[in-house]
């Protein structure tokens, strides 16, 4: 599916351009202060968490194909939103607005992955989007990185038309994949079904734990870097460009190795380990004068992190993929998408204040947390096989509203 791979590339170089650039082009350029983007990321990376569930159900139900497409142009027209942003209130109405449509396209694509790939390849699959993924941001936050470098209003408008494009681009690519057939309502059967699934929404849950390591590259490493450490603030940059190569290189071979969702339970369980113990040498980097010997320790900690995000991504996906009944994709890889956009939304406020106030004990709760995420995601698995017999799914009585 080189279509797939093609969309998934080009959007993501609009992506890593956004990313780069959009913080300080709402507080330099637009003039707001940074807690007013925060709020504004917050509440709309909350909305698109509940949007993108609802927007899987429209993906099954009218087909994954042609709601990706319309949805790829939804994000390039809140990209373009933005560049008429000039208040707090547009602001927090556009930044929902661009949540809900790539809360949204994330769980369509998922379900048109399933639909076209072969149960025992979406896992690797997955994992060659992924890594196609991190090289669009590599290019698309150099892109972005010279706008940064030239710091005019025209410069970061250029970047925020490149995102745009590069979303219509991916929506004509995306009109040239395969179409796979919707699935009509059954009588009496929920709407959206996956609000009823006790042991899906557990697993949800815990893979959300697992994803607050998103904030740390971005976010959290940096500040520790400058305020806590002797290394010098450059580092930074080499253990990001650490992360993304190695998931460009090695995501697929990480993800080859599981097979099933026994196997995908080991993956998640020796990520959460893994991370654990990267969290414990990030906390060794505060302690001494020297800046080569934090240095070494930092880099350490990012070359473990990387192998856990890695090896967790891969048993996740497996997951996500595996206990998701047919018909129901859609609905259901946007529950479990939506612990992206919630640790987008909580994981900056968690982390920053658990691990720059906290310090050491701070990385040492921070890596229980994973632990324990990693731990309980084998019984929570078991849980949801027993009720899957024969891949029909009896769902609980609800538990979300």
């Amino acid at each position: 599916m080189k279509r797939l791979t093609s969309a998934q590339l080009i959007s993501s170089v609009g992506d890593g351009a956004y990313y780069v650039s959009s913080a300080l082009y709402f507080t330099l350029i637009v003039g707001l202060s940074p807690a007013q983007v925060g709020l504004g990321l917050t509440v709309g990376w909350a909305v698109g968490s509940v949007a993108g569930i609802a927007l899987g159900q429209l993906a099954d139900r009218r087909g994954p194909k042609g709601t990706a497409v319309l949805l790829a142009l939804g994000t390039a027209a809140s990209v373009t939103a933005f560049l008429f942003v000039d208040s707090v209130f547009a602001f927090v109405i556009a930044a929902c607005g661009y949540a809900c449509f790539q809360c949204g396209l994330g769980a369509a694509r998922q379900a048109l992955l399933a639909g076209l790939i072969d149960p025992a390849e979406r896992t690797t699959f997955r994992a060659r989007l992924q890594a196609m993924s991190n090289a669009g941001i590599a290019i698309g936050a150099a892109l972005g990185g010279i706008a940064l470098a030239i710091g005019t209003r025209e410069a970061f408008l250029t970047v925020f038309a490149v995102d745009a494009l590069a979303f219509v681009a991916a929506a004509l690519v995306l009109r040239k994949v395969p179409a796979v057939a919707p699935t009509p309502p059954r009588a009496g059967e929920p709407s959206v079904a996956v609000l009823r699934d006790r042991p899906y929404a557990l697993l949800a849950l815990l893979n959300m734990i697992m994803l607050l390591y998103m904030p740390l590259f971005s976010l959290v490493l940096p500040l520790w870097i400058s305020t806590r450490t002797a290394a010098p603030s450059w580092l930074v940059s080499a253990m990001l460009v650490l992360n993304t190569a190695s998931v460009v290189v090695f995501q697929v071979r990480v993800a080859r190795g599981v097979t099933g969702l026994r196997g995908a339970s080991r993956y998640v369980r020796h990520a959460g380990l893994l991370l654990f113990v990267s969290c414990l040498i990030f906390s060794f980097s505060a302690m001494g004068d020297s800046a080569w010997a934090a240095a070494l320790v930092l880099l350490a900690g990012a070359a473990l992190q990387v192998v856990g995000e890695m090896v967790q991504a891969a048993g996740s996906w497996e997951i996500g993929f595996g206990l998701a009944p047919d018909g129901k994709q859609g609905q259901y890889q946007g529950l479990f998408g939506a612990g992206t956009a919630i640790a987008r939304m909580l994981g900056p406020v968690l982390l920053t204040g658990l691990i720059l106030v906290g310090g050491t004990v701070g990385w040492v709760v921070l890596g229980g947390l994973f632990l324990l995420a990693g731990t309980l995601t084998a019984p929570a698995v078991r849980w949801a096989e027993r009720t899957r017999p024969e891949r029909g799914l009896e769902v609980s009585p609800p538990v979300l509203a």
